[in-house]
């Protein structure tokens, strides 16, 4: 009796065994296979979040880049190492400059044959070694990396630093990059595989749920918006909304086209770590000495030259990835694309505002919406307050006219303008007009 119940407990023992080793195990896989800049840096913040969420077992690194901005990466980097599930990275080809360092950064490392992984060197945006600053920096964070996840910290000093000896494993004058075999030979690889699935049986995993992780909707419309092209489109729509809201107050269409689209380019870069609140405050300020150039200072001046330069110039600033003005690691072609963004659009506008602004203002859609009818003083309509003619009266500027002030004449003042002269106050004038309820005044000749 006593050997058939001991036999029952030893099958039961069995069956749980079985049940907890057939558990299935959920493997959320995140792709780096692109350049690592701020938009991957959220891009794996936002898949280490869900992973959190969704309770994975594992996370599963999807690996092939050349690299990126080394700030970004190690944002990165501080990421994974705060997950307590497991990290796993599978090198399909390429693991180079940041992107070592991110695998570095992970509890297993698997590559596929024919992979490599290293030449962590810093380098600019030019391509071109950076200074000796980075490589230090570059070479610590290799180090202690390397060293929590108890591989060889020396091994990984070289990847950065050609100087650094290691008998046997470089030649002088050159820095590391394994191949797969090299990488398992010195601790810097678990195992060669093929795919995904190998590595998972690999490690004795044959039950799993394996969930890709992808942008939602929302992140992905951020990710388009941040386009070059459609930043210049709306870089146009909020120059010309803001010109069409001020030549029309209190239309609200224009302005509300305006801020639209400035949420829309804003919100992207600032989510993304690019739009400094500096930045965006310059944007603003530039925007509003152009008004002020536009519509209260006559001519052409400081205001809008300081106006132009601080919209372009912070424009530029949002979209690249600079470090308070370091432009060291910003790509050239980033530059680029950045500069003929902002330049395409404020052109654009200004197309826009003095070629197409007759025309928008004479179309039916605009006069359904505007309030466009005249009143003639043929129908009978006047807007001359003054009773009797004021054209020939003298008196003297009560303000400064530039070109619009006030005058006094025969001890009362009046609204008045110039045809654009200026004149300071306590100089003759004489009225050449009054037909509205402004009077034209031009300044008295001796």
């Amino acid at each position: 009796m006593v050997a058939r119940i001991a036999g029952l407990v030893a099958c039961l023992a069995l069956l749980v065994s079985g049940t907890v080793s057939a558990q299935e195990k959920h493997v959320l896989v995140l792709s780096i296979r692109d350049e690592i800049d701020t938009r991957m840096a959220r891009y794996v913040e936002l898949a280490l979040r869900e992973a959190e969420d969704t309770k994975a077992d594992i996370v599963l690194v999807d690996m092939d880049t050349y690299g990126g901005m080394l700030t970004d990466a190690k944002d990165i980097v501080d990421k994974l190492m705060q997950i307590k599930k497991p990290v796993w990275v599978f090198i399909n080809t390429d693991a180079a400059s940041a992107g070592a360092l991110i695998s570095i950064a992970c509890d297993s490392i698997y590559m596929a044959p024919g992979a490599s992984i290293g030449a962590a060197t810093v380098v600019t945006g030019n391509g071109e070694r950076a200074p000796d600053k980075y490589q230090s920096y570059m070479r610590s964070i290799m180090r202690s990396t390397a060293q929590e996840n108890g591989r060889n910290p020396t091994i990984a000093e070289a990847m950065v630093d050609e100087n650094v000896e290691l008998d046997s494993i470089k030649k002088p004058g050159q820095v590391i990059t394994f191949s797969t075999d090299e990488a398992i030979r010195h601790g810097y690889c678990e195992g060669k595989v093929t795919s995904i699935d190998s590595l998972l049986r690999q490690n004795h995993i044959t039950h799993y749920t394996l969930h890709r992780f992808e942008l939602s909707g929302v992140d992905s419309t951020v990710d388009f918006f941040m386009n070059p092209f459609i930043s210049g489109l709306l870089i146009l729509f909020i120059l010309g909304g803001i010109y069409f809201e001020l030549q029309a107050p209190g239309l609200g269409l224009a302005g509300l086209l305006a801020l639209i689209a400035l949420v829309l380019y804003l919100v992207p870069y600032y989510l993304n770590g690019l739009a400094e609140n500096w930045e965006i405050l310059t944007l603003l300020a530039g925007i509003a000495l152009i008004g002020v150039e536009l519509f209260l200072i006559p001519g052409f001046g400081v205001a809008g030259i300081a106006g132009i330069t601080l919209t372009l110039g912070s424009l530029v600033l949002i979209m690249i990835n600079n470090d308070a003005f370091d432009f060291s690691f910003v790509p050239a072609n980033d530059m680029l694309l950045a500069l003929i963004a902002a330049l395409g659009g404020m052109v654009g506008s200004m197309v826009l505002l003095f070629a197409g602004s007759a025309r928008i203002m004479n179309s039916r859609a605009f006069q359904r919406v505007a309030l466009t009818d005249t009143q003639d003083s043929t129908q009978g309509y006047t807007a001359n307050f003054n009773q009797t003619s004021m054209t020939g009266k003298q008196g003297v500027a009560h303000t400064v006219l530039r070109p619009s002030g006030k005058v006094t004449i025969d001890g009362q003042v009046y609204d008045a303008f110039t045809r654009g002269e200026y004149i300071e106050p306590g100089e003759a004038i004489e009225v050449i007009d009054n037909e509205t309820t402004t009077l034209k005044v031009r300044k008295r000749q001796p």
